[in-house]
């Protein structure tokens, strides 16, 4: 790897964004969901299941009395918010806001512990247990969150007290793991530090916080194996001692470089090899490179769901075997989906490859963002492809499937991950270097990069998801030469693209129109993606979609819902060349496409008999209406289908 070939994502002050779909979600995740989740985090929500999170941090300050309360991870909660309220205050400054987060920083300071430790499970409950259960109880996973969160806001603000109690909270972790005698040789049960420490490995230039990092990855899953360890010598349990996946939950069970899939907790997994991948460019790790693209490889071609998601099972919320993709029994948790988007986006800064944008672009626009209600105060931890009421309701296999949104979760590890990522989402859109400027998304929108010395303004304009027609400007601030490199997007058949109005004749690589030439002040570059609706096969590995087809429109995966279509969503058919109308729809859901279609629907006889030798006697014509996936049980709850039957 060439360290000077690596590029640098846009940050939310880089790139502003002024985008039909995605400042809409911008704007509730800072008008409704920031507001609605410090509420929850505060216990002020009726009726929901209590947080915790910030009770806990006046009662270590001891600013409050009480017992710890909550799950073992509470605090990242709170970290996740302050990381998407940093990221807000990037693109929106809010007085008000901005009072709120210094004053919750100021009870983490007081909380945090001379030595510079900052728990709150052990702080109230017995710091003389701590770092005796890694595997979990998930300090080094808080330490992460408030990592990240640390980072962000002193990006925003420049304010640093936040970043220095996380500093010490850093130089204690690294006193106390690592190869040298003494020093625990453990590693987190819930990955995200490693990456964590990459971005204050970025702003500090101390080599001691990528070292860090490093060790973490590399120690994991070593022999002896630590878990196994730390379990006997402290007598703490395990859970997973009669499952598949033993240690490979932890994805612990052999070192990073020697797996070959992706195994055992699908939010972890995605996680470490976010982590595994920012190691990788930062230190120019070849064989963790390598790694990593067995893990995306295993991920992305054998254990993805059209959606974008993750974690097929609710058993360990997990990753099962290639190809098994259950539609109503789906996990997709909201978090694992998002934690392919972070490994998607960490392999593009090292590879400008469009497979990583176009599977972050179908998490971004499908099974990620399905994950909160449209006016954002409802959520998703799980995100199945298909529903049956009845079902969730009385099987019990399907009691992690919830037919509709829910205000907040006891363990709610999804909704402030989420807002961190929407109100973040500028950094996913475009990247550059030196010589070179990389457009991942289609997000409208002003952009500044320096190139080759000069500042320049890159301003897009687009209707995507829903239109194909993308607008880019160029203003340097005078003549210079450098790359545009903009993504043609895997699932476009045939495109056009012009530049300055003349036909593009360069290069196309690796899914990326390359552009080189000295870009004049005004100079534009217009692409126009042809965006028909498209019927969707899975591979005949996946047993579950045999006969079936999904819809799909551009980046949009859509799905039929009951209060559209009627119920007994499982007797309709689609034919075999199915005509397609899609049209705008501005007063649903918020403003969405739609796509109609005539089909069929099964009709059996009424004799009451369970079974009989006579075939089903006819298909009826049927007029469909499919949604976009993300968009549903926002209106009426009831059964809901992506992948559907076709003659």
């Amino acid at each position: 790897m060439d360290k000077a070939k690596f590029t640098k994502n846009m940050t939310g002050d880089r790139y502003q964004v002024d985008d039909l779909f995605f400042s809409r979600l911008m704007d509730t995740a800072r008008t409704k969901v920031i507001p609605y989740q410090w509420e929850a985090l505060n216990d002020r929500i009726p009726d929901a299941e209590k947080s915790h999170a910030v009770a806990n941090f006046k009662i270590a300050a001891g600013l409050e009395k009480g017992e710890f309360a909550g799950c073992v991870f509470q605090d990242s909660d709170l970290a996740k918010w302050i990381e998407a309220a940093a990221y807000s205050l990037m693109w929106h400054k809010d007085e008000k806001l901005e009072k709120e987060l210094d004053d919750i920083i100021d009870v983490i300071e007081k909380a945090q512990m001379p030595d510079g430790y900052l728990d709150t499970y052990y702080i109230i409950g017995g710091p003389e247990k701590r770092w005796t259960n890694l595997k979990d109880n998930h300090e080094l996973y808080c330490a992460g969150h408030f990592l990240e969160a640390a980072v962000a806001y002193y990006q925003a603000t420049g304010k640093r007290k936040l970043l220095d109690v996380l500093l010490r909270l850093v130089d204690h972790i690294d006193a106390r793991f690592g190869p040298e005698e003494g020093k625990l040789k453990g590693y987190p049960g819930h990955e995200v530090i490693e990456m964590a420490l990459v971005k204050l490995y970025e702003i500090t230039g101390e080599e001691k916080h990528l070292k860090l990092a490093q060790y973490f990855i590399d120690q994991r899953g070593q022999s002896p194996l630590y878990f196994k360890e730390e379990t006997e010598r402290n007598g703490n349990g395990f859970y997973w001692k009669n499952s598949y996946f033993q240690y490979q939950y932890y994805q612990a069970g052999k070192p990073v470089r020697e797996q070959t899939e992706a195994v055992g907790h699908a939010v972890r997994a995605g996680y470490l090899y976010s982590g595994m991948a920012a190691v990788a460019r930062a230190a120019q790790d070849e064989s963790l490179l390598e790694a990593c693209h067995r893990m995306w490889d295993s991920i992305v071609n054998r254990r993805m769901y059209i959606t974008g998601q993750i974690g097929s099972a609710d058993y360990g919320e997990a990753f099962t075997f290639d190809y098994d993709l259950p539609n109503d029994t789906a996990y997709a948790e909201t978090c694992a989906g998002l934690s392919l988007v972070f490994f998607a986006q960490r392999m593009l800064q090292i590879e400008q490859k469009g497979e990583y944008a176009d599977v972050m672009e179908r998490a971004l626009y499908n099974g990620t963002i399905s994950g909160m209600s449209l006016d954002g105060t409802r959520f998703f931890y799980v995100n199945p492809l298909e529903v049956l009421p009845e079902a969730c309701e009385k099987d019990q296999i399907h009691r992690h499937v919830k037919v509709e949104r829910q205000k907040w979760f006891g363990c709610a590890c999804c909704p402030p991950n989420l807002a961190r990522t929407m109100t973040s989402i500028a950094s996913y859109a475009a990247a550059s270097r030196e010589d070179a400027y990389f457009q991942h998304l289609y997000l409208s929108g002003t952009a500044k990069a320096k190139l080759n010395g000069v500042e320049a303004e890159i301003q897009l304009t687009s209707g995507y998801p829903w239109k194909g027609d993308i607008q880019v400007e160029i203003r340097p601030e005078k003549p210079v030469a450098f790359t545009y490199a903009i993504r043609i997007p895997g699932w476009c058949q045939h495109y056009e693209l012009k530049v300055c109005g003349a036909p593009f004749a360069g290069e196309v690589k690796d899914g990326y129109a390359y552009i080189t030439r000295e870009w004049q002040p005004g100079d534009r570059v217009e692409l126009t993606l042809d965006m028909p609706v498209e019927t969707v096969y899975a591979n005949t590995a996946v047993r579950e979609d045999i006969g079936k087809v999904a819809v799909q429109r551009g980046p949009i995966v859509f799905c039929l819902e009951e209060c559209d279509n009627g119920r007994d969503l499982h007797k309709v058919y689609l034919p075999e060349q199915p005509e397609f109308e899609a049209k705008f729809e501005e007063g649903l859901l918020e403003g969405v496409v739609t796509v109609a279609c005539g089909g069929y629907r099964l009709e059996g006889e009424e004799s009451g008999a369970l079974y009989t030798t006579r075939k089903p006697a006819k298909f009826v014509p049927a007029q469909l209406k499919f949604i976009p996936y993300y968009a549903w049980t926002n209106r009426t709850p009831g059964e809901m289908m992506v992948w559907i039957r076709q003659r």
